[in-house]
Order: C-alpha cells, then sequence, then structure tokens
C-alpha cells in the first residue's frame, strides 16, 4: 500500500474468503434497525481495509486541523510580537501537554470501555464510562488549573524561562490555566461508537473559531500572546459546548449518561485510569522530554537554539500527524471487535495499521528534508534561526518512517484494555531511552542533542514491535467492571 492511499484488501492477501469478512458476518446479528446503533455496528460488519481507511482519513483531518493551527498560532505569535515571544510561548507548552495528558487519559481509557462495552452490548457500562470520564476530568483540570494559576512565577522558573522570556510566558500560561476545564471535547468517546464524522467537527470547527480569533486579538485589538491565549481558549469552549451538546441533549444515541452515571463508580474509574495512564504518561514524558531540551538547548545556544527547536515541533507535529491519525483510526476498530470476540479482525486491523503507519513516515523522511528550508523560513527572518531549525530537522526527520511504531503498539493495546504492555512501551522509551540518551549526548554539543531523537526513535520502535511479537500479545480484550 502507498501513503497516498486507502489499505489495499488485496495487498496483504485478503479474499473474498478472508476469515476476517467471515466473522463479520458471523457479527451481523447486531441490531441495526436503531440508526444509533448502526454507526456502532458497522464496526463488525464493513470490510477492515475500508473502515481503517475512512477512520483514519477522518481522525487524520482532526489531528491534521491542529497541527495546521499549531502552525499558524506560532506564525501569528512570532510575526506579531516577535521570536522572543514565540520562544515563551513554547516555553509553556509543558503545562498544555500536561493538561492535555489528563484529557488524553480519561479520553483513551474511557474510549476503550466504551467501544469494548458497546461491541458487548452493555450500553449501561458505556454509559458509566463516559460519565465517570467527564467527572474525573473536570476535577482534575479544577485542581491543575487553580495550583497553576497560583504557583506560576515558581513554575516558569522550571521550565527555563530567564528575565527576557519571563512576562510573555507569564501571560500566556495564566489565561491557558484559567480556562483549563475547556481543554478538551472528549472526541476520543465520540470516536468509539462510530460518529467519526462529529468527532472530526469537534476539531475542525474550534480550531476555526481560533485561527479566526488569533488574529483579531493579537494584531486588531493589539493583545500579543494574551490574545493567542484567548483564542486558544475561546475555541476550546466551542469544542465544550459542542460535547455537552451531543452527550447530554442529542437523541438517537446507544446511550445517555444519566446523573448516576456521573457518580464516581470506582472499579470503572480504576479501569479507565489505569487503561489510559500510559497516554498520561508518554504526554507527561513529552513534558519532561520538552522541559529537558529546552533546559539543555538554553544553556548550548540561548534563544536561537530555542526558537530554531521551536520550529521544528512546530513542522513535526504536522507532518506527523497522519501517524497520530492512524493509531487513532485503529483504537475504535480494534476495541469493539475485541469486544464481539472477532480476534481475526483485530489482528487484521493491527497489521494494516503498521504498515499505513511505516509507509507515510517513508514518505515523509524522503520528501521533508528537500523542503526543510523554505518551511523553516516561514516561520523567521533571522538567518541564524533558520539555518539551526533546518539543520535540526534534517537530523530530526531520518527517523520518521519508525517514529509512529511506539505510539501505535501501544494504543493498540490500550484498546484492548491491556494496560501492562502500554505502561511499558511507554514508560521505557521516556525512562529507558529518550531522557538518558540526551543525558549522554548533550556532552558532545548540541549537534548530538539533535541526533539523540532519530536515535530514540529507533530503539522505541524495535522494542514496541519486540513485545508485539510476544505470544501474550494475542488479541484478548480485559475484563469490563463489575
Amino acid at each position: 500500500m502507498t501513503a497516498s492511499g486507502p489499505p489495499s484488501e488485496t495487498s496483504t492477501g485478503a479474499t473474498a474468503d478472508d476469515p476476517t469478512d467471515s466473522a463479520a458476518e458471523n457479527a451481523a446479528d447486531i441490531p441495526t434497525d436503531n440508526p444509533a446503533k448502526d454507526h456502532a455496528a458497522r464496526l463488525a460488519t464493513r470490510p477492515v481495509g475500508k473502515l481503517l481507511w475512512s477512520n483514519t482519513a477522518q481522525a487524520t483531518v482532526s489531528v491534521a486541523t491542529y497541527g495546521i493551527y499549531a502552525l499558524t498560532n506560532a506564525l501569528f505569535v512570532s510575526r506579531g510580537v516577535g521570536s522572543v515571544a514565540f520562544a515563551a510561548v513554547n516555553l509553556v507548552s509543558p503545562v498544555l501537554l500536561v493538561l492535555g495528558a489528563v484529557s488524553t487519559t480519561v479520553g483513551t481509557g474511557g474510549a476503550s470501555l466504551v467501544s469494548r462495552s458497546l461491541g458487548a452490548g452493555d450500553t449501561r457500562q458505556a454509559a458509566r464510562a463516559a460519565g465517570n470520564a467527564f467527572l474525573v476530568y473536570w476535577t482534575s483540570a479544577l485542581v491543575i488549573g487553580g495550583l497553576g494559576a497560583l504557583t506560576l512565577d515558581p513554575l516558569l522558573t522550571v521550565l527555563g524561562t530567564d528575565d527576557e522570556t519571563h512576562d510573555y510566558a507569564y501571560d500566556y500560561g495564566l489565561i491557558i490555566l484559567l480556562g483549563s476545564v475547556t481543554a478538551t471535547g472528549f472526541s476520543s468517546l465520540v470516536r468509539a461508537e462510530g460518529r467519526l464524522r462529529y468527532s472530526t467537527m469537534l476539531w475542525v470547527v474550534p480550531i476555526l473559531v481560533q485561527i479566526t480569533l488569533d488574529p483579531v486579538l493579537i494584531f486588531g485589538f493589539g493583545m500579543g500572546v494574551r490574545g493567542a491565549a484567548l483564542g486558544t481558549v475561546g475555541g476550546q469552549s466551542v469544542s465544550m459546548a459542542m460535547s455537552l451538546w451531543f452527550f447530554f441533549g442529542k437523541r438517537n444515541r446507544p446511550y445517555r449518561i444519566t446523573a448516576a452515571d456521573m457518580r464516581p463508580h470506582w472499579p470503572t474509574v480504576r479501569q479507565l485510569v489505569s487503561v489510559g495512564a500510559p497516554s498520561f504518561l508518554s504526554r507527561f514524558g513529552a513534558t519532561l522530554v520538552v522541559t529537558l531540551v529546552n533546559n539543555l538547548l538554553a544553556r548550548h545556544g540561548g534563544a536561537t537554539a530555542l526558537s530554531a527547536y521551536a520550529i521544528c515541533v512546530r513542522i513535526q507535529t504536522l507532518c506527523l500527524m497522519p501517524q497520530l491519525g492512524i493509531s487513532h483510526g485503529m483504537q475504535p476498530l480494534v476495541g469493539y471487535n475485541a469486544g464481539r470476540g472477532l480476534a481475526e479482525r483485530v489482528a487484521r486491523t493491527r497489521t494494516l495499521a503498521l504498515r499505513a503507519s511505516v509507509a507515510y513516515g517513508t514518505a515523509v523522511c524522503l520528501l521533508l528534508p528537500a523542503f526543510a528550508g523554505p518551511l523553516c523560513g516561514v516561520f523567521t527572518d533571522e538567518p541564524e534561526v533558520r539555518d539551526e531549525a533546518v539543520r535540526a530537522l534534517r537530523i530530526m526527520v531520518s527517523s520518521y518512517a519508525l517514529a509512529g511504531v511506539a505510539t501505535l503498539v501501544s494504543a493498540y493495546f490500550q484498546a484492548l484494555g491491556r494496560a501492562g504492555p502500554s505502561y511499558v512501551i511507554s514508560l521505557g522509551s521516556i525512562v529507558v531511552v529518550q531522557v538518558p540518551l540526551l543525558l549522554v549526548f548533550d556532552r558532545f554539543g548540541i549537534l548530538w542533542l539533535w541526533i539523540s531523537f532519530p536515535v530514540a526513535d529507533a530503539i522505541s520502535a524495535a522494542g514496541a514491535l519486540w513485545i508485539l511479537s510476544r505470544p501474550t500479545a494475542v488479541a484478548r480484550p480485559a475484563k469490563s467492571p463489575p
């Protein structure tokens, strides 16, 4: 298969007699007279390749739209306020990563439980999982936002701000923290019941709002980084409103969240947190890595190196979005079919997803270096920053073929509700691989810091594939809580 088309049904030897298709036919006893159930039921009946392509395409549109926003937001700040403000906003990114880690934890854990429950026909458990996911996130966001706002000054010192960047970082970070409760629309829960189109809209509509608000607030009202932060919170608020309508107001859905579902049910909370925790570790690990890299770069190259890294992160975020989309598109397929006991469809989904991720990453690895100069030049007119960003990007891109492997394998086990292998992959990638490499390579200068990124990707991918090859990696879902 190629990176530009859907996973091929014939490229992997599937035929009309493919056991996955037979399993799908056996799953056709799912009642589909209710339109709300059709969205979920098709996950067990339509050809796996077509479903994966459809899910991946819509999930990629969602995350790529966010990537475009990240680029435009960076462009507005760097052009409208300056490179120092741009570096300051990037220094605050660990705060966003922590909030994202919490939402991803409860979203991933909740989505896994919802899709497996719907596959097993247990709508009561699906509603309880979604309700408890809302409860856990809102409680966590209020605590993080409140404590973060109260301790923002010392927090910014830890994150690596100096006299030049502190005020910009403070203004931006305070607004983001105060709006933290709006930071997720729970698109993963929407996606878990097969509502891919609305899940996509939960990303696209709010981000269009943000892209509209940013230039108005930054340039029109002269609010600088405060305007960028308010634009972000404004878009998040739209996403939150859309999510509340979907879960609490929309009819023709397979389940409805009631007040009873919002009460803590500790077996459910434990499972959604344990299944989602590897995502938290991955996001929190990314926060640790960004903080560590920022401090190491500040020592080696100051604002120039920090700005170059910020540019590379923005470009990488956009370029690797399809790999994240493949993981997102795979999860509801794996979870629902595992709940139905359709192991062949689960295994086929996993295989096609891995092939798609590697194929796309290889294409980016081959093409992106030729465009590194123009892309980096979009963000800065300063020759030193541009040259360093180009050098870093051309090194980092060398491992993009493998960059999505560890994430995808971890997501596969999460969709099955099996947290153990995901813990090993998430913790191992950060604690055992990436952080030690950064600390060792730092001794040899800034060039070797850039080299540490592709080396870490390769080692993490090899470890994840080894775990996937073990006999314990069979498509066996975890049990739902009582």
